[in-house]
């Protein structure tokens, strides 16, 4: 039998990347689905209205889930298994025709935006060694990063990016050598000084500052610092870092609501942050601290169906709370 489902204003549904074994129909409240418009990169939103299906595509089509759902309100839906939807779905042919409707517009969207990409000139050797480090950076594998920038310092010491691709091979360079990965930090284009630190941006100084403030435990003083880089936006790497560690600093300060709603917000803007484990987690914590078992679980659950190293620390801290809870 169908379930009815409650969520309350600014609970994420599901995630993109999730199993898709369920048909939702909404039933009171409103749902913004978010993806990736393909052609721009750019987030595009869906407001699902109340009586309209959602999930449904992937759910037939057997894959994960292509977008996040975010409840807009407070929130009534209910929920369909695959054979129920289809049973009911069978038996009413005016569904069949709004979900053709809906998916024809679909496809003419996106033949459009693979056309326009088709039709763009191949990218450069340049730009493409210039993202590929950059892919490494933003994904934390410093390894890979300090060698794809340092080969295109080498290849383009005057390129396009070189400016940037040396500041990025410094913070590459400084995060592998504090996880224990290499040697002290160094730049073909920077001073070999002791310390690269002063050679960061004003930016990752900022960052670095407010990271310290942490561990001093001056929460409210590191908050601010990081609302300060996230609200100047001047540098999309550090901007994207600081917008986890505000949602920690939200944990830490007692504001479990706050943080609840801060991480649900930078979930939708950034599905694919390299934090996102520990953004679940603490969030996972926060529900939890409210008494809310059966959210902390969820959240818990969701962190170890995530691909990745098993034996990684948020993998094993999300395994350790799972257990307390269930035990």
């Amino acid at each position: 039998m169908p379930k009815p489902l409650q969520y309350r204003s600014g609970s994420l549904i599901y995630f993109q990347g999730d199993p898709a074994n369920q048909v939702f129909i909404l039933q009171k409240g409103a749902v913004n689905l978010v993806y990736q418009d393909i052609e721009t990169g750019q987030d595009v939103h869906d407001l699902v209205q109340p009586g309209e299906f959602f999930g449904v595509k992937s759910a037939l089509g057997r894959y994960p889930r292509e977008e996040n759902a975010l409840a807009l309100q407070d929130t009534s839906i209910m929920s369909f298994t695959i054979p129920e939807f289809e049973a009911l779905a069978a038996a009413n042919t005016r569904i069949i025709m709004k979900m053709l409707k809906v998916f024809s517009n679909q496809m003419r969207r996106i033949h459009h935006q693979v056309s326009s990409l088709m039709e763009r000139e191949e990218q450069n050797p340049e730009a493409g060694l210039f993202s590929v480090g950059q892919y490494y950076l933003k994904n934390k594998r410093w390894a890979q990063a300090k060698y794809v920038l340092s080969r295109y310092l080498t290849y383009y010491p005057s390129g396009k990016h070189a400016a940037q691709a040396a500041k990025d091979l410094d913070a590459a360079d400084i995060s592998l050598a504090r996880s224990g990965g290499g040697a002290k930090p160094f730049s073909p284009l920077a001073s070999q000084a002791e310390d690269a630190r002063p050679d960061l941006t004003d930016t990752a100084k900022a960052y670095y500052d407010a990271v310290s403030l942490i561990s001093q435990q001056k929460y409210q003083q590191a908050y601010l610092g990081f609302k300060k880089i996230v609200d100047t936006g001047e540098d999309p790497e550090y901007t994207a870092k600081s917008s986890f560690e505000i949602g920690r600093c939200l944990f830490l300060l007692g504001k479990n609501d706050d943080c609840i709603k801060y991480y649900t917000s930078m979930i939708t803007k950034y599905p694919k942050h390299p934090d996102l484990g520990d953004a679940l987690f603490f969030m996972g914590q926060s529900y939890e601290k409210n008494s809310r078992k059966d959210m902390a679980v969820t959240f818990y659950k969701k962190i170890l169906s995530m691909p990745g190293n098993e034996e990684d620390g948020t993998h094993i801290k999300a395994r350790r709370a799972l257990k307390a809870l269930e035990a």
